[in-house]
């Protein structure tokens, strides 16, 4: 069993009872304070959203394969939303593999995957993706698209407009993305997953009340 909290930004949180996964937790950026986990694994999507805290169990901010606790992480370049196609890839999506469920982190890239990334993200039960747009991230549109071509049945969408934070340009509410995408909405505050069998049939998007 596990549980996905949203602190925020591209900021989440993958726990068990044996070990914290803390994405992005470099949350002053965007005006609120930093995300500290003793012993947790510290997981970057591009390098200026990491702490390298100390307290860390681990730090990965790049592609590659990590296993630790109950946790399998695949990291694969990617190109940022901000950057030309000819540039090096800085950006890092990953999967996570929690016992059967495979977990999609997308942080701020371009809207368009190849083939070999889909190939390499594999097959998806939740994906964690930004929506919120204007120059800066994926926006509602994009994000829809990449949901479509990943087809995972679980949908979390973060990077939105929220009025206690501070983002480098305004971003779009999410109801924006949920209009686009079309499918039904959960409300919880926290994502609890017992396995790939309890999750919902039919895509779903859940929204996480950000803690």
């Amino acid at each position: 069993m596990f549980e996905i909290e949203y602190k925020g930004g591209n900021t989440v949180l993958i726990s068990t009872k044996k070990a914290v996964i803390v994405s992005d937790p470099k949350l002053s950026v965007v005006g609120l304070k930093d995300v500290v986990i003793k012993d947790a694994v510290e997981l970057a999507t591009e390098s200026r959203f990491a702490l390298n805290s100390q307290d860390a169990k681990l730090l990965i901010e790049g592609p590659g394969e990590y296993g630790i606790a109950e946790f399998d992480i695949h990291g694969i370049a990617a190109q940022r939303h901000l950057d030309s196609s000819d540039q090096e890839k800085l950006a890092t999506i990953y999967r996570i593999e929690v016992g059967d469920v495979r977990i999609g982190l997308l942080g701020n890239i371009y809207e368009s995957m190849s083939e070999d990334q889909l190939e390499a993200l594999g097959v998806i039960d939740i994906l964690i993706i930004p929506v919120g747009g204007n120059g800066y991230t994926l926006d509602a549109t994009g994000a829809a698209g990449l949901v479509h071509k990943i087809d995972p049945k679980v949908v979390i969408p973060v990077h939105y407009a929220d009025s206690a934070l501070s983002y480098e340009v305004p971003q779009d509410t999410l109801s924006t993305f949920i209009g686009e995408l079309g499918a039904p909405v959960e409300t919880v505050s926290k994502y609890k997953s017992k396995g790939v069998s309890s999750t919902p049939a039919t895509l779903t998007v859940v929204e996480l009340t950000r803690s």
